[in-house]
């Protein structure tokens, strides 16, 4: 699963979730390059930047109404 978004680091992940959550920032999404959809509500994990990339971070996200709300 990814982040619509291609960020680099997951320093920029949280920042741009914490601006979500105070508003002063868009909506964060996700998105899956096969066939199964995220969910909408609940947990989703997550891994960056974009393949081909390497993947040098991963993290574990809590989804509401299909925006990431928060980052573990």
């Amino acid at each position: 699963m990814y982040t619509v978004t291609d960020f680099k680091t997951k320093k920029e992940f949280k920042a741009a979730v914490t601006a979500f959550n105070s508003g002063s920032g868009g909506p964060v999404t996700l998105y899956s390059p096969g066939i199964c959809e995220p969910k909408t509500d609940g947990t989703e994990y997550v891994e960056g930047p974009h393949f081909p990339k390497p993947h040098t971070w991963y993290a574990k996200v809590t989804m509401k109404d299909g925006n990431v709300i928060k980052v573990t």
